[in-house]
């Protein structure tokens, strides 16, 4: 049994990898409850953390990404390696289905942004 949220949807999927790098499943949340979640884990200084998504969350996954690195911690933070890959799934009738995947790698680079140069006069 998933755990549920107040709202009744499956709570934010979070895990670690072996290595210890913590994991945000992209799901059908909001968007910006996954770039708060992303956030939180950037600010715990846990070394890079893992954005994945499956199928139709693939874009929101990149625009998780993206929010957080031209928006929220902007100059903050630098994009690792990104993969992408196709799972074979059984769905519920049984039969296989392909379904694509992406793995995100982001690491929060410095604690400040770079100040920004001053105008000479």
């Amino acid at each position: 049994m998933t755990p549920r949220g107040g709202d009744g949807r499956p709570e934010i999927a979070y895990r670690e990898t072996p290595t210890g790098h913590p994991i945000v499943f992209i799901g059908q949340k909001p968007t910006m409850t996954y770039v708060f979640q992303l956030v939180a884990q950037l600010h715990s200084g846990a070394g890079p953390v893992i954005v994945k998504a499956r199928g139709n969350a693939i874009g929101k996954a990149v625009d998780v990404v993206e929010v957080v690195r031209r928006r929220l911690l902007q100059g903050q933070v630098t994009i690792g390696p990104i993969s992408i890959d196709t799972e074979r799934l059984t769905n519920r009738d049984g039969r296989d289905a392909n379904v694509s995947s992406i793995t995100i790698s982001v690491v929060r680079t410095a604690s400040e942004p770079a100040p920004s140069p001053v105008p000479p006069k």
